[in-house]
C-alpha cells in the first residue's frame, strides 16, 4: 500500500515543531536544548582544557570526545537500560566525526573538548537532534568553528521519499529506510551520511535535497537561539 498520508498530518518535506535553547547548564562552558517533535537532547560542553594524563596529549591539536546516552525513561518503547551500550558507544564515535570537521582543533594544542549528550525524549532522530544541541553548546563555549553543524533525518517511507521521520515511519509496515545526515550549510560540506536500508540511486538525490532544505531551516533556529542568548538583533 502506498504511503499517501503522515502519521502526524505533516506534509513530506516538513519538519517536525522545532526548540531551542543555550546557557541551560551553568557550570558547563556551553550548553543546549534541542527539541524537534518529541526528541530531546540536552548537551554540556567541557574545556577546551588541558588533557590529562599528559602522554594522551596531542601538542598538534585538541582532542574531541563525545559521549552519548539516552536517560532511562527516554524511550518511546521500552525501559533503556542505563550505563555505556554498544549503540551509545558507536553513536559517539559517528558525532565525534560529524562534529569534528567543522571544529578548528588546531587553535587548542594539548587540549581536551569533552561534549555530554543526553537524551531527555526520544522519537527517532536521536542523533541528529544530539549534533545539533552539541553544534550549538560548543558556540556557546567560544569554541573555534568553521560552521554549525545541522543534521536530520531523510529517507523514504514505503515509495514516498520523507524529511524528518518519526519512529511511527521508521517502524512502518510496508518497509522503511532511514537516512542521518548532518552538514555545514554554509560550505555545503555533508559531515554525517547513514543509511540504514536500500534505496535507488534518484530517491537517494532526492532526500539528501530535501535533507539540505531541513538543515537550512533547523540552521535558522540554532542562530535564533545564540542571538537570544546575547540580546542580537535576528536579521533575515
Amino acid at each position: 500500500m502506498a504511503y499517501t498520508k503522515r502519521f502526524d498530518g505533516r506534509k513530506f518535506d516538513e519538519l517536525r515543531e522545532m526548540k531551542a535553547k543555550v546557557g541551560i547548564i551553568k557550570r558547563a562552558d556551553g550548553s543546549a536544548m534541542f527539541q524537534i517533535g518529541k526528541t530531546i537532547a540536552l548537551c554540556a560542553v567541557y574545556g577546551p582544557r588541558t588533557m590529562y594524563p599528559s602522554h594522551d596529549q596531542d601538542p598538534e591539536q585538541a582532542v574531541l570526545r563525545c559521549h552519548y546516552s539516552m536517560m532511562a525513561f527516554s524511550g518511546s518503547g521500552d525501559r533503556v537500560r542505563p550505563g555505556p551500550s554498544r549503540r551509545s558507544k558507536e553513536i559517539s564515535m559517528v558525532m565525534e566525526s560529524a562534529i569534528s570537521a567543522m571544529v578548528d582543533l588546531t587553535q587548542y594544542p594539548n587540549k581536551v573538548i569533552d561534549v555530554f549528550v543526553e537524551l531527555l525524549q526520544t522519537d527517532s532522530g536521536t542523533r541528529c537532534a544530539g549534533i545539533c544541541a552539541a553544534s550549538m553548546a560548543l558556540a556557546e563555549a567560544g569554541v573555534s568553528m568553521k560552521d554549525l553543524i545541522t543534521s536530520i533525518a531523510v529517507g523514504k517511507v514505503g515509495e514516498t521519499v520523507v524529511l524528518d521521520l518519526t519512529k511511527e515511519e521508521e517502524d512502518y509496515k510496508d518497509g522503511a529506510v532511514d537516512i542521518a545526515i548532518a552538514m555545514s550549510t554554509r560550505t555545503g560540506k555533508i559531515t554525517l551520511l547513514q543509511l540504514d536500508g536500500e534505496i535507488k540511486k534518484d530517491e537517494l538525490k532526492e532526500a539528501l535535497k530535501l535533507g539540505k532544505k531541513g538543515c537550512e531551516k533547523i540552521k535558522e533556529v540554532q542562530v535564533k537561539a545564540l542571538k537570544e542568548k546575547y540580546n542580537l538583533k535576528w536579521k533575515t
